[in-house]
């Protein structure tokens, strides 16, 4: 009789505590971007169009770090991975600090690209960390396990930022000391978690999609060995998926403090409060999500949420008052599952090529990277509630892989 698989074992929880707080992390950082959009908006007089170069030099980072990362996990492990993003992370929060001395625009969007390569690593390497500490038919409740401490980031993110940053914003202030501080801090930090985690023995892991005669019904086996990466349609059609996923995704998130400022008479403060319920959504989404799909299959669970946010941009879009704020707020609830349900279906059946496949689905990230600056270019011509018509399209997208080119064809 096979025994029952644990979730991790002793020796991995130390470096399981480690590797989940990586999730953490890069959810604060990129929640708090959307905030960080928004102030530069008041303190150095940008656009919504301009602010979005925030996310661009975020996003951007991983079309740029995706598969160097991968290479360099692959190279020299996954220990050195982490350190290799978290140098990279505390370096371009310390170049906030120069770039608030000469308040240069420029200099911020060269410190945030640096912050992005350091997510972007972190986010290429923790995903399989996290599923080779342990037996393998446990991997995914554990990388599930570590998601969840990636939405509670994407919670305390606005919340850092809107108390740091917007609580005592004064009409045509210029002053970015706040940003120095709280950047500088967090570069502490981050340089800190790389130091005790250098110090930390990690235990010889095993490999997620290796196949051994114990696990081989638990592992991602490959149906078609002779096939190239890129003529597994399933896959190519979710990076695609991925890409304009994560660009709906980041425009919602970059305006929403917008949106609630100019259509619900919301203070930037509150705004940036009501975020941190927002990201609650997702959080909420997820366990609720996780839960549905016990009885409805990964695929079409995203093929309905996907219909969902299409009706609730419409609604969003119409400036209904609370019932617009409502939907703009379930709009994130829907997003839960969406990243890691095309992440998943993408993967199957790939074997060996699955860490490869994994470095081009964290690339499609780079979606975030210009949907920005279409939705900004909108609400600065047509108002911020017609920009939210604009995501429809991502959402169509999403739901043609779920509802049909998701199969894996052999």
């Amino acid at each position: 009789m096979q025994q029952k698989a644990t979730f991790t074992d002793r020796k991995f929880l130390v470096t399981l505590v480690f590797v989940t707080s990586l999730f953490m992390f890069w959810g604060i950082a990129i929640t708090m971007a959307d905030v960080l959009n928004k102030h530069f908006q008041h303190t150095m007089s940008l656009s919504k169009s301009q602010s979005a170069f925030v996310q661009f030099a975020v996003f951007g980072a991983y079309a740029v770090m995706g598969i160097p990362a991968g290479l360099f996990m692959k190279r020299f492990g996954y220990k050195k991975g982490v350190l290799l993003g978290l140098a990279l992370f505390a370096t371009g929060a310390f170049l906030f600090v120069p770039a608030a001395n000469i308040s240069s625009f420029a200099f911020f969007g060269i410190a945030l690209f640096v912050v992005g390569c350091g997510l972007s690593t972190l986010e290429t390497v923790a995903h399989p960390f996290v599923a080779s500490l342990g037996d393998q038919r446990t991997s995914d409740q554990r990388i599930n396990f570590a998601q969840s401490f990636n939405a509670v980031g994407a919670m305390l993110g606005p919340a850092i930022g809107s108390y740091f940053l917007l609580r005592n914003n004064v009409a045509g202030s210029t002053d970015l000391t706040s940003v120095k501080i709280l950047y500088g801090v967090i570069g502490t930090v981050i340089l800190l978690v790389a130091v005790s985690f250098s110090f930390v023995k990690v235990p010889p892991t095993t490999d997620p999609h290796a196949v051994t005669e114990s696990d081989a019904d638990a592992v991602n086996v490959d149906v078609a060995p002779e096939k190239r990466l890129f003529d597994h349609k399933h896959f190519v059609w979710a990076v695609v998926a991925q890409f304009f996923n994560v660009a709906a995704q980041a425009g919602t998130w970059a305006f929403f403090i917008n949106y609630a400022h100019e259509k619900m008479g919301f203070s930037d403060a509150e705004a940036g409060n009501y975020m941190v319920l927002f990201m609650g959504m997702m959080l909420a989404g997820r366990f609720i999500g996780t839960f549905l799909m016990r009885i409805i299959a990964p695929n079409k669970l995203l093929a309905i949420f996907a219909l969902g946010n299409i009706i609730l941009c419409i609604i969003v879009a119409q400036s209904f008052g609370l019932t617009s704020f409502i939907a703009l707020l379930m709009i994130n609830f829907f997003f839960s599952i969406m990243f890691p349900t095309i992440f998943s279906l993408g993967l199957k059946n790939l074997g060996t090529r699955t860490q490869q496949a994994a470095s081009f689905l964290s690339m499609g990230v780079v979606g975030g990277a210009f949907f920005p600056f279409i939705m900004g270019a909108v609400a600065d011509k047509y108002g911020i509630a017609n920009a939210y018509y604009t995501p429809i399209i991502c959402y169509i997208v999403i739901f043609l892989f779920a509802y049909k080119f998701y199969k894996v064809k052999h």
